[in-house]
């Protein structure tokens, strides 16, 4: 049911080879392949060829960074120096790189702090010292950081005074003597209470003999038994913990902040808030758990990089950088050039594997056909590629029953392919054999036990292209899904062609469903899930169709000629449940022209695919067929 990677048309071919020879006649290729990464937190934004392009989209974002892709180091960041916090409140505009700038917007609030990140603890705080009354009535507005400033607002209101909220004592008031007297001489309404107890000789008239009595003792109150207000506290209102551990509480803030600095990874608790402490601002998490702290960021990326499945993040688990599994997305390059395979990865964003198609068997005696460029795969890995050469077998099912009856051609062939890749100094092979006699079962699965033998001793991965298939015929199929699983490192589903050219009726390369389905029975079969990796069509089929509604013809169409073909014929979109996608079809000369749509949206409908099963990756068939912008989604999405 395949038609195979470049069985496309006849058309199609020459213009496969044209690339070449047209960049031959003209000035050299201009270098378009992407080296450095804009992030914004962990966030992937777009990829550059050029640093100064990369940096200058970047500073566009707010805690974004920029990183070279082939080594994951960062180039440069606009993280923030300083951070301001209400209380324990932070928002994300409350981020500035100086202090001056911090300390502006902190002035706007009360009770705030300016944290610097490169350090612990806090660098500024506007909490407050002095709390003015007027009588036992006292307002948020009346809460100063001085004495000075205390003192010229009480000035302005009778009947006042200044708690010194580092030791709770009443230190100013403009009473004269004669109103002091006065109060004294009232009904005693103010009691002094010690948790729930208070003692007989603790109710007064005058609510600054109440104030001074209740100084005598820790965590007492003063309550107007009238309104039934509790007007004066002296309660130890700072708790001082080492992680979860209580260590002592302090009615002084600036007391709780001196001792607790005395202790690594402390904080200052108010009325269940954590107001203060001195983490390191940046943690690194393996997975779930936490493995270091750093006051740098440069510190926690290179403690990061060492470990597998790491984050750093902020303490307000802001996740900054992680390695976490990412899907891995590969593109194969079919009968392309060097310089059009140049051209196709430069048009990406977020391609790991290139799989240009440089070997094939050329005869049953096990020759191998070596079209492999040694300078551009050195280039491919020099721009941070991963190259996975292709070898197949000119999908020819006659000359592969042969050759796979003869052990010696195989031993021939095999030494033949490993041996070329190692001189080139590529990682892997793909393995594309296709259009195989079901006959031939068991003699291609021993074939790849001895290719993957021979690949693992000199330390190449061996990956394979398989067709989609079904479980309910696959045992007729000479692909032994279950034991060719055990013997490779990657599976490619070829998850197209569920409608092909030979088909008898029109329908879609890949529904959705179709795929889904073969994600579930690749699994089905026993195959590890980071082996699997999803293939994604770049193109669509077709179907013309005559008055009647019966099939005429069919064509491919790619993905980047999609956009104007639509425009050009008016077609018209309505939904396919059955397919998951959108069917596309106009009138033309008395015939209906219908197919489904491939894009963006059904790129990242195949990658959310390749999310919820958790497997390996996804790979494109094929790179040059697609438009740069459908790059974006895929960078986003992998």
């Amino acid at each position: 049911m395949k038609m195979g990677k470049w069985l496309l048309s006849g058309t199609l071919l020459l213009a496969v080879t044209l690339p070449s020879t047209a960049y031959a006649a003209s000035s050299p290729q201009v270098d378009k392949t992407t080296k450095y990464r804009v992030y914004q937190y962990n966030q992937v934004l777009m990829e550059f060829a050029s640093y100064n392009e990369a940096q200058a989209y970047a500073k566009w974002f707010s805690n974004a960074h920029v990183e070279e892709i082939a080594t994951r180091q960062w180039l440069w960041n606009n993280f923030p120096r300083y951070q301001v916090f209400q209380g324990d409140v932070t928002l994300p505009e409350w981020q500035f790189p100086t202090l001056d700038a911090a300390i502006a917007e902190a002035k706007k609030w009360s009770n705030a702090s300016v944290r610097d990140l490169q350090s612990t603890g806090w660098v500024w705080n506007n909490y407050a010292r002095y709390q003015l009354y007027q009588g036992d009535i006292t307002m948020d507005a009346w809460k100063f950081g001085t004495l000075a400033e205390a003192v010229a607002e009480a000035k302005k209101w009778g009947n006042a005074h200044i708690i010194d909220l580092n030791s709770n004592a009443w230190i100013w008031d403009n009473l004269s003597a004669s109103e002091k007297a006065a109060a004294k001489s009232g009904p005693p309404i103010y009691k002094v209470y010690q948790g729930t107890f208070s003692a007989d000789n603790w109710s007064f008239a005058s609510l600054e003999d109440a104030v001074g009595e209740a100084i005598k003792w820790s965590n007492s109150t003063v309550v107007n038994t009238q309104t039934k207000q509790t007007v004066y506290s002296n309660l130890k209102s700072y708790k001082v913990y080492q992680n979860d551990a209580f260590l002592q509480d302090f009615i002084s803030l600036d007391d709780a902040i001196g001792y607790a600095r005395l202790w690594g990874h402390s904080s200052i608790v108010k009325e269940g808030r954590q107001i203060w402490n001195n983490y390191a601002s940046y943690q690194v998490y393996q997975s779930t758990n936490l493995i270091g702290e750093y006051n740098t960021l440069d510190g926690a990326l290179a403690y990061a990089k060492q470990y597998s499945n790491a984050s750093i993040q902020t303490l307000q688990h802001r996740m900054l950088w992680d390695n976490f599994k990412k899907l891995q997305v590969w593109g194969w390059n079919g009968l392309s050039g060097s310089d059009a395979i140049k051209a196709q990865v430069g048009n990406t964003l977020g391609l790991d594997v290139d799989s240009p198609s440089y070997f094939e068997l050329a005869d049953a005696n096990g020759n191998l056909k070596d079209s492999s460029n040694a300078d551009t795969v050195k280039w491919l890995q020099k721009s941070g590629y991963t190259v996975y050469p292709l070898v197949s077998n000119q999908f020819n099912a006659a000359l592969t029953t042969q050759f796979l009856a003869n052990s010696t051609a195989q031993d021939t062939f095999i030494a033949k392919l490993v041996d070329r890749s190692v001189q080139l100094g590529v990682p892997g092979i793909n393995v594309d054999f296709e259009s195989l006699a079901g006959s031939d079962r068991n003699a291609f699965t021993a074939f790849i036990a001895k290719l993957t033998t021979a690949a693992h001793a000199k330390g190449l991965v061996i990956s394979m292209d398989l067709p989609r298939g079904s479980v309910k015929w696959n045992q007729l199929t000479a692909y032994d899904h279950e034991k060719l699983g055990a013997l490779v490192d990657y599976m490619v589903i070829m998850a197209y062609d569920q409608y092909y050219r030979g088909s008898t009726s029109a329908g879609s390369v890949s529904g959705l469903p179709w795929t889904d389905g073969g994600i579930q029975e690749f699994l089905s079969y026993g195959i590890p899930r980071d082996k699997i990796i999803l293939g994604i069509p770049y193109y669509v089929r077709e179907w013309q169709l005559d008055a009647s509604g019966a099939l005429v013809s069919n064509r491919t169409v790619l993905m980047k000629d999609i956009p104007a073909l639509i425009a050009a014929k008016k077609a018209t979109q309505t939904w396919d449940n059955e397919f998951g996608q959108y069917r596309v079809s106009y009138q033309e000369n008395g015939s209906t022209y219908v197919f489904w749509l491939e894009d963006a949206s059904t790129v990242a409908a195949r990658m959310a695919l390749a999310k919820k099963y958790d497997i390996a990756g996804v790979a494109a068939w094929r790179l040059g067929y697609d438009q740069k912008d459908l790059w974006t989604t895929v960078l986003q999405n992998k």
